[in-house]
């Protein structure tokens, strides 16, 4: 029986372990996706969309340096897009995999766009979870003002409390549930039994919120031209901008802008209005790849 989810490394060029899951529960009749998390995120992000994906493709959920299960870096300055960008590259090469549809979140959708940047015959299509070429400073100084700090928790309970303490506004309409599953999926046990946010605080020193906030990125997306795209804005998203949505959807010809209400920066990727637009942009960048599908 195949398992639903393989937990999988591999090296970088400078010799560090990263971990990905590889989601293959039906026949690979689809261009395969790879997935790419935020700043601090990791593969479990990812897991509900994967599971509803790979009934017909390949799906790889990829954990950034320093994040999730990937081995932490010793120099920090080597947490940047294009290290993460460079990582990706060698990883769809040890994969064998000459295209692909990228999913990426904040963060991962700038390493995809850079991506097409370098090679963009390797980007099938891309979907880009609420980030665009214009970064806002308002929703970069919330996620700067939580990040780095290490904070430990006794327990998961207080662990979700002080998730939907920093971050109640992005997620509106989370119940307690949906905070404890928010903060298992961004949160791991400590060997002291603690509970501590999963990625290395180390991050919060390459995070140059002054600086990202007067870089506008136009050039880097134009890369996209000829990509099909998907952007995905949450409603009440604090890091991109409806303005900046709406010129990207006026700029790049081959991208759809979808909203998701109730939802900051980012969605989670598990709302219905989301599953349905990337499940129907997978499909039909499928027919343009498999024109006999």
């Amino acid at each position: 029986m195949k398992l639903l989810a393989e937990s999988r490394t591999y090296a970088t060029s400078d010799g560090l372990t990263l971990h990905y899951v590889d989601y293959n529960t039906g026949p690979s009749t689809g261009v395969p996706v790879v997935c790419l998390p935020g700043l601090t995120r990791n593969a479990r992000d990812f897991s509900a969309l994967a599971l509803h994906l790979s009934e017909s493709r390949r799906v790889l959920c990829l954990e950034f340096r320093g994040r999730g299960s990937s081995q932490w870096d010793a120099d920090v300055s080597h947490y940047q897009a294009h290290q993460y960008v460079a990582d990706t590259l060698l990883f769809l090469q040890k994969e064998n995999l000459d295209r692909v549809i990228i999913v990426g979140t904040s963060l991962g959708g700038i390493v995809g766009t850079g991506i097409a940047e370098v090679d963009p015959g390797l980007l099938a299509g891309i979907v880009l979870n609420d980030i665009g070429p214009v970064i806002d400073p308002a929703g970069l100084k919330r996620i700067g003002s939580d990040l780095g700090r290490g904070t430990e928790w006794p327990s998961w309970k207080e662990a979700a409390a002080k998730l939907k303490e920093v971050n109640g506004v992005v997620y509106p309409t989370f119940t307690d549930k949906d905070w404890l599953d928010y903060a298992r999926k961004t949160c791991r046990e400590t060997a002291e039994g603690l509970v501590t946010q999963d990625y290395d605080p180390a991050i919060s020193q390459a995070f140059a919120s002054d600086s990202a906030a007067n870089v506008e990125l136009w050039e880097v997306f134009d890369a996209l031209a000829d990509v099909p795209a998907l952007l995905l804005r949450g409603a009440l998203s604090d890091l991109l901008s409806s303005e900046t949505a709406q010129k990207m959807e006026a700029r790049l010809p081959k991208l759809d802008l979808a909203i998701i209400a109730d939802r900051g920066h980012v969605p989670t990727l598990e709302e219905a209005k989301a599953l349905s637009a990337i499940r129907a942009f997978v499909a039909k960048v499928d027919t343009l790849n498999y024109p006999s599908i």
